[in-house]
Order: structure tokens, then C-alpha cells, then sequence
């Protein structure tokens, strides 16, 4: 990997793509520390210092953000709006047949639907900015710490007013630097951004483990830590790597006195079809209950029993569903992302067959077959994966949040091997210029 950048450095053209990227991610640093008005910024920086950090209900935000939620700056919100919002218009589109058409059009259809995935990222960044000023406002946002009800000192209307359209421009920001390093830098500009804001968080919450650890002033935990990651990361690797490679064979056609096909290939079957999106479900819909518990009055029984079951992660009934809903969402996200029979009308429309399989309806058939079979694992892969936190904690009794979690390991695999791929082609795209020169 390493020789990888040293390679593209010395190429002009990716060296200065490489160089714009690194310029973005400092734009997008800093901004993550920059606060927005009417917040107290050193009755926020108290409460940091008071609690352990993570505060439950908001670590998934404030994992995509950088650590800047909890900060309440101007990138607070981060890149989930515009997550949240690809996720619904992705869903929609097997929903809506509109969209669906839309898709089927080519590059035309895919700039409409990222349009209106701007548009729905501006009014989800509105509508978690209310809830955010208001989280803030009422002294939600730090269970425990003595001055969180002074964090919004000033709570006129104007002054809550500007704290959403700040927190709104954040977010629209944010969605343009992503696109700006997908433009004319290197890699996807969200997963960069993303891949960041985690990596960010992660020397802090270390160095949190180093200080509360009691062996050898702490370094005995912080190394474990430190081979627990790495072999986690090891296996992360190894089966985001893993396909299943289903053989195509393509018939020879004859078109005037030319003969075309004959040739072979496979169809890439990943074990982890789905990739994070199961996870970044399963959290967001388990949040859900816990953040109507929380401000909702009074003293209910459901609030209660939602409090005691579904906010503590250690807990038998928040590990059981928490797995099931990811082992439903991994299959469903793959069902709606990947069609049998529409991979089987093409390769039939090609004069592609699998082996064995006679061409269309069986071929489907069997894909669909296969699809299941490797969903299973890769579904039990990532329930593992994302109780690994959990267990890390209950294990250790640790109150300090583990700082290699399933979805911060997960994206971090993923898009640093996504963008080496893509420096290593755009390397190899070179290198064949330069023979056929």
C-alpha cells in the first residue's frame, strides 16, 4: 500500500489529485472545530471533560461527525444526513416505479436521483439540526454534567433560528467537499470524508483506554487494544475480500465475417454483499425508541422498560435485536440491490450461460440460490462484528467506548482498500498509456 502512494506521488497528474484531497480534509478538519453561535463554547468543553464522551444515543452521529456533535460546530451533523438520505432514495427506488425509470436512464436518471438526494439532505440536516439545538437547549445532550442546561445561554427564537440554517450550511458544506474530492480528487468524496471523521475520533479514545487502565499505568490495555484491532482488522480484510466467482461462458456469434464471444468470465459474488448498510440500519432504528424515551414525560412503564432494555448495549434483549435486525437488513439490502432475473436477462440477451444452468429463468434460479447460501455467513459476519464493542466492554468493564466498534472497522477497511484499488488502476491506466505510446 505504502509503495502505492509512493508511485502516485511521483506522477504529476495523481500527485496533485492527491495533494487537492489532503487540502479538503484540512478544510473539512478544521471546520469540525469551529462553533456554531449562541453556543457556550466553554461550559460544552466542561461537559466534555465530565463525561466519558460517547453519551449513548448520540455515537453514531457523532462517529460520522468527527467527534463535532458533541463539540456542536458547524460540521456537527456531519456526512449522515446525506448517508441517511442515499440510503432512502436507494429504497425508494425499488418502491417508487418513477425513480426506478429514472435509474434505468442512464447517466440522465442518476444526476436527477442525486439531486433530489441533495434536497432530502438539506431537510433531514434541518430537521436533525431542530433536534439537535433542542437536545442542546434543554440539557439532554450531557447526562450528568453540571452546567449542560447553560450550553444555549440565549434561547430567543433568532438565536435557535440561526443555530439550525448554521447547522443546515454545515451539512450542505460538508456534501460539497464530498463531491468536490469525487470530482477531482481521489476516491468517493463521502467515504474519504467518513473514513476521516472515524479515524479522528480513534487516538483520543486510545489514549481514554491508556488513563483508565490500572496494569502498568495502562499500557498493558492500550497494547491489547492495539492486537485486537489488528486482528480484527486482519479478518475484516480477509472477508470483505471473499467472493463467490460464478463461471459465465459466452457463445460465438457471427456478425458479417467477424466472429464475436467465445469467451469466459464470472459473475462476483461478495460473501458481505450488503457491506455496513445492515449496521448503520440496525443502529438507526434501535435509536429510535431509546430517543422517544428520552423525551417523552412523565414516568410510563414502556419508558421505563425501554430505558433498562433497549439504551444499556451489555443488555440480553438490545444484543438480541440488535443482531436480528441486522441479519434482516443485510438480506434485504440485498435483495433490492442485487436482481436475479434482471442479471439473468442479460446474460441471456449476451449469449451468456452459466455451465450447466440452462439460460434464463433456471440461471435466475440459480443466482438467487447462490445469493442466499453466502448472505447467511456474511449476515452472521456482521452481527459479530458489530458486538464486538459490547463485548469488549462487558469483558473489560470499561466505561470508555471501544474505539474499533463494527461500523468505525468496517468503514475503515472498506474504503481504504476501495481507494487503493482506485490509485492502483489509475496507475495501471498510465502504465498502459505510456507502452501503447
Amino acid at each position: 500500500m505504502f509503495a502505492t502512494f509512493a508511485h502516485a506521488l511521483k506522477t504529476p497528474d495523481l500527485r496533485q489529485k492527491l495533494l487537492f484531497t489532503l487540502g479538503i480534509i484540512v478544510v473539512y478538519r478544521i471546520g469540525t472545530h469551529v462553533p456554531i453561535p449562541g453556543v457556550n463554547y466553554k461550559a460544552v468543553q466542561q461537559c466534555l471533560d465530565q463525561t466519558s464522551g460517547s453519551q449513548g444515543l448520540f455515537g453514531l452521529v457523532n462517529l460520522f461527525s468527527g467527534g463535532a456533535l458533541l463539540q456542536i460546530t458547524i460540521f456537527a451533523l456531519g456526512i449522515l444526513p446525506y448517508i441517511t438520505a442515499g440510503i432512502i432514495l436507494q429504497l425508494l427506488t425499488v418502491v417508487i416505479p418513477r425513480l426506478e425509470a429514472l435509474k434505468k436512464e442512464g447517466q440522465a436518471g442518476t444526476t436527477k436521483i442525486t439531486q433530489y438526494t441533495r434536497y432530502l439532505t438539506v431537510a433531514l440536516a434541518v430537521l436533525q439540526g431542530t433536534g439537535l439545538v433542542a437536545t442542546a437547549r434543554s440539557g439532554s445532550l450531557f447526562s450528568g454534567c453540571s452546567v449542560a442546561s447553560s450550553i444555549v445561554p440565549d434561547q430567543a427564537i433568532f438565536t435557535t433560528v440561526t443555530m439550525i440554517i448554521s447547522l443546515a450550511a454545515g451539512t450542505c458544506l460538508v456534501m460539497w467537499l464530498g463531491e468536490l474530492i469525487t470530482d477531482r480528487g481521489i476516491g468517493n468524496g463521502m467515504s474519504i470524508l467518513m473514513f476521516i471523521s472515524i479515524a479522528a475520533t480513534t487516538p483520543s479514545a486510545l489514549w481514554a483506554i491508556k488513563k483508565q487502565g490500572a496494569l502498568a499505568d495502562g499500557w498493558i490495555e492500550f497494547g491489547g487494544v492495539i492486537l485486537v484491532a489488528l486482528a480484527i482488522i486482519g479478518l475484516v480484510v480477509f472477508v470483505e475480500q471473499a467472493q463467490r466467482r460464478i463461471p459465465v461462458q459466452y457463445a460465438k456469434r457471427m456478425i458479417g465475417r467477424r466472429s464475436y464471444g467465445g469467451t469466459s468470465a464470472y459473475i462476483p459474488l461478495k460473501l458481505n454483499q450488503a457491506g455496513v448498510i445492515p449496521v448503520i440500519f440496525a443502529s438507526s432504528l434501535l435509536y429510535i425508541p431509546a430517543l422517544i424515551a428520552q423525551f417523552s414525560g412523565g414516568g410510563s412503564g414502556w419508558k421505563a422498560w425501554i430505558s433498562q432494555n433497549l439504551t444499556k448495549s451489555d443488555h440480553p434483549i438490545y444484543i438480541t435485536a440488535y443482531s436480528v435486525l441486522i441479519m434482516f437488513f443485510a438480506f434485504f439490502y440485498v435483495a433490492i440491490t442485487f436482481n436475479p432475473d434482471e442479471v439473468a436477462d442479460n446474460m441471456k440477451q449476451y449469449g451468456g450461460f452459466i455451465p450447466g444452468i440452462r439460460a434464463g429463468r433456471p440461471t435466475a434460479e440459480y443466482l438467487g440460490y447462490v445469493l442466499n447460501r453466502i448472505t447467511w455467513p456474511g449476515a452472521l459476519y456482521l452481527g459479530v462484528i458489530a458486538l464486538i464493542p459490547t463485548i469488549a466492554l462487558a469483558t473489560t468493564g470499561s466505561s470508555q467506548s471501544f474505539p474499533f466498534g463494527g461500523t468505525s472497522i468496517l468503514i475503515i477497511v472498506g474504503v481504504g482498500l476501495e481507494t487503493v484499488k482506485q490509485i492502483e488502476s489509475q496507475l495501471q491506466q498510465r502504465h498502459y498509456e505510456g507502452f501503447l505510446r
